[in-house]
């Protein structure tokens, strides 16, 4: 894995199948995380709503040319595009630099060559942007590109205002910041807004997500091992926490590092250094560190989960992002805000969701939160009517059977004669027992009992969960 390409976001616009498959395994192979598209509208969608680190761009393409992505890519925070010409290309390459490309690749090429000419390519943009970045006021309003705040976060906004004006007066020594919040609340998102609007934003950002690391490879991959450390050690290797030298190391899920890296993490941030792997050698490093956790680390630690002196080292600057379920008319706001983004994604000029369905947003309690609302929208996107959206899982929609239970038009599942007691009833009560009931009915089949009742498979989990059966 390369600590260049690790966590990084890369687009490739190639028509040819093959290759455009090749180079998306080699470069996920490296910790990069690919973007595959064959035509200039895909990759021009792509460029749009994407948060790119690097794009990959064949000369000609079925329907545009390649040279043409590189102005959309400079209009989108100049992101640094390569492009791949064909039979040496010597004057496709040269007015591809003249247009602003970061470098080219001739083909054929091998995978191995696109990981020199992105460290290239990155080296050029680092030091433009530390250019621009010199010129710019200090005192300029931050940018919520790719970032929804919503009348419910003012508060935290502000707060985020604050942390990126006192980063701006500290030459070094940023103190680190904790991000919590349930699965799905957009921390990453949060994570690299900080870090983009920060007065880092011209260096490094660095992330990864330590639920993923094998605990064998974990400090390795943290921070680096010298050749000979282990048996397969036949190099030398930087370490994440070198790899983001003077800019941004988010360490998503850190409560999956086992103690000893906790421990190690902890005199990294207090004494600013590090020591490889199999080395006695220690190095100065200067990173900003952001962490997430999808667990409150304060009862973590409390249970002995987590370590304690860390938490109270990272919870200097700890914001918590609500769930959506607690963000009232924000729901909403966000399913509007997501939807502009995926149609321009499918190439929809006009999308609206139903009454019914923004009715049927603001109600639901979303246990999956953004992402799962994310994923609701592209779905209704693609198998369903871009003009009038409308959930898969909401009540009203076709289940197994074709028939879903509150489908006025094939019949009331209500008994007419039944009436509200006069001494009320509990509604989460009802809700409990309707869930028990088409579980019952369905065999014990949750997600038969989900299209049946008109939800999504995860609110019957969320139900269950909240009700503690």
């Amino acid at each position: 894995m390369s600590a260049l390409l690790s966590g990084r976001e890369i687009l490739i616009v190639e028509d040819e199948l093959l290759l455009r498959k090749r180079l998306a395994v080699y470069l996920e192979s490296q910790g990069a995380s690919c973007t595959a598209v064959g035509t200039f509208d895909e990759g021009r969608n792509a460029l749009e709503r994407l948060p790119l680190d690097y794009v990959l761009a064949n000369v000609k393409l079925p329907d545009g040319l390649g040279l043409d992505l590189i102005e959309v890519a400079q209009a989108q925070g100049d992101v640094p595009i390569v492009i791949m010409t064909a039979d040496g290309g010597v004057s496709a390459a040269v007015d591809a630099m003249r247009r602003g490309a970061s470098d080219y690749l001739a083909k054929p090429f091998d995978p191995e060559e696109v990981s020199l000419v992105l460290g290239r390519a990155q080296s050029g943009r680092r030091e433009s942007r530390l250019k621009r970045h010199r010129n710019q006021p200090r005192n300029q309003p931050t940018s919520d590109k790719g970032l929804f705040f919503g009348d419910s976060l003012d508060v935290f906004r502000a707060q985020l205002d604050r942390v990126i004006e006192a980063d701006r007066r500290l030459s070094d020594k940023l103190p680190p910041v904790l991000i919590e919040g349930e699965t799905g609340t957009g921390k990453t998102s949060l994570a690299r807004w900080l870090h983009a609007n920060g007065s880092r934003s011209d260096k490094e950002l660095v992330v990864v997500n330590c639920a993923a690391l094998p605990d064998q490879l974990a400090e390795s991959e943290l921070f680096g091992h010298e050749k000979g450390a282990f048996s397969d050690a036949k190099q030398a290797r930087i370490g994440l926490f070198e790899a983001a030298d003077g800019g941004t190391l988010f360490l998503d899920e850190i409560a999956s590092l086992s103690p000893v890296l906790q421990a190690k993490v902890l005199t990294a941030i207090e004494e600013g250094r590090i020591r490889k792997l199999g080395s006695s050698k220690q190095i100065d490093v200067n990173v900003r560190l952001i962490a997430a956790s999808n667990q409150p680390l304060k009862e973590l630690s409390a249970n002995g989960e987590f370590r304690e002196d860390l938490y109270h080292r990272l919870n200097l600057l700890c914001f918590t992002v609500p769930p959506l379920r607690d963000r009232g008319e924000d729901a909403l706001r966000m399913a509007d805000h997501l939807l502009v983004g995926l149609a321009r994604k499918y190439g929809y000029k006009q999308s609206a969701f139903s009454d019914r369905c923004r009715c049927w947003i603001s109600s639901y309690e979303w246990p999956g939160n953004v992402r799962e609302l994310e994923h609701e929208i592209e779905r209704a996107l693609v198998l369903g009517d871009a003009s009038s959206l409308e959930f898969l899982g909401m009540p009203g929609t076709s289940g197994d059977s074709g028939v879903a239970w509150g489908d006025a038009s094939n019949g009331d599942w209500l008994n007419p004669a039944w009436e509200l007691p006069q001494e009320g009833f509990s509604l989460e009560a009802a809700i409990d027992r309707l869930i028990d009931l088409a579980i019952e009915k369905c065999g014990g089949n949750v997600s038969k009992a989900a299209r049946r009742i008109g939800v999504a498979r995860d609110y019957i989990r969320y139900r269950k969960t909240k009700k503690g059966k």
